[in-house]
């Protein structure tokens, strides 16, 4: 079976670990949830630096760990890429020393793959402690990679760099996903890297699977919630590029048949596929559609739940989800008032004025 299939039970101290998880074969895969909820016991789990006391592990078809089975592959045998929140270079070896530590059979073409993919060949001869920090976390990637693994699991590893620094190796991060034939599995704390980065996201909590699936379906979903307050909520789209105007820099993203919004101009061919992120407060509602406004992007849907949400001592926020079409849905965020003052009622069919478009694309961001 191909992919990434996780079947497990563990205790450490207090906390119970009760995970069931299937994953694609290839791809960057978030892991998200609080502190201890046990994103890093995952890893450590498929990496063999912990052992559960009951359950299955395979990546595809190879089976890692089974328990009934006897099964308990060592770690060094698991051929798993492992980067950690520092990256843990040896200080005696130059950089090339680095990459090549743990590389079994050596292969030139690989090898300079890898270098030209992270942007290191002015690296070679340096050693770690002539190294920035993101210089570094790019040569314990390279590491991870050359040792040709099965999959690369990378533990936060933007954690403990500045914001200049996370800049730095985000696009590196971005091209893995398209370069790399194995999974990844991400782990982070930050939502904005897990917009920019990730395909698919798995949310823990409590030691159990809260949520898994694509990055769209799982950001809508109620596990989610907790992580966003009604300034931040927001819709998500897998959208495809169809049009680009010239005369007025913008471009056309097909959502779904007949759904379509423009964004400012993007760089990329037509029919490729973008991510679209909404934000609720930038979707205003009206019952009509308007014959004269400055937004551009004007969409008819049917209201497919109403909620109100009290926050404070005496506010009060409204979410509405549209249905644009089948399986395509758009969240805003209105007034009581406005709700009230419009009469919205599930099921009506009304129209959203979406007055800005975020636009994530590998190697691409634009607000």
């Amino acid at each position: 079976m191909n992919g990434l299939q996780i079947n497990y039970q563990q205790c450490l101290g207090e906390q119970a670990f009760d995970i069931t998880l299937s994953l694609p074969p290839k791809g960057i895969t978030a892991v998200f949830g609080r502190s201890g909820a046990g994103k890093t016991s995952l890893i450590n789990v498929i990496a063999g630096l912990k052992t559960p006391q009951t359950g299955v592990i395979s990546i595809n078809g190879t089976t890692l760990f089974d328990s009934q089975s006897n099964i308990n592959i060592p770690i060094h045998k698991r051929q798993v890429g492992y980067v950690f929140q520092d990256a843990r270079l040896f200080p005696h070896y130059k950089v090339k020393g680095n990459l090549l530590y743990g590389v079994k059979e050596a292969d030139d073409s690989y090898f300079d793959q890898i270098v030209e993919l992270l942007a290191l060949s002015p690296l070679l001869e340096r050693y770690p402690n002539q190294l920035s920090g993101g210089e570094k976390q790019r040569v314990a990637i390279g590491r991870a990679l050359l040792s040709k693994p099965k999959i690369l699991l990378m533990d936060e590893p933007l954690a403990s760099l500045d914001l200049p620094r996370k800049r730095e190796v985000m696009p590196f991060l971005e091209q893995l996903a398209h370069s790399v034939e194995i999974p990844i599995i991400y782990v982070s704390h930050s939502l904005n890297e897990v917009l920019h980065l990730a395909e698919n996201m798995v949310v823990i909590d409590d030691g159990k699977i809260a949520a898994n699936g694509t990055l769209e379906q799982v950001w809508s979903s109620s596990a989610m919630k907790p992580w966003q307050s009604f300034s931040e909520q927001s819709s998500l789209f897998s959208a495809t590029v169809v049009e680009h105007n010239s005369e007025y820099a913008l471009s056309r993203i097909q959502l779904a048949p007949g759904v379509n919004l423009w964004v400012q101009k993007i760089h990329a061919p037509i029919g490729n596929n973008v991510r679209l992120q909404v934000r609720a407060n930038d979707v205003s509602l009206v019952l009509e559609p308007p014959s004269k406004t400055s937004i551009r992007n004007i969409l008819e849907a049917k209201i497919a739940k109403i909620e109100t949400h009290s926050y404070g001592s005496d506010k009060k926020s409204v979410s509405v989800t549209l249905e644009l079409a089948k399986n395509c849905y758009l969240v805003a965020t209105i007034t009581s008032w406005a709700r009230d003052d419009l009469n919205l009622q599930e099921g009506m069919v009304i129209y959203a004025q979406v007055k800005g478009v975020s636009v994530t694309q590998r190697d691409i961001v634009l607000a």
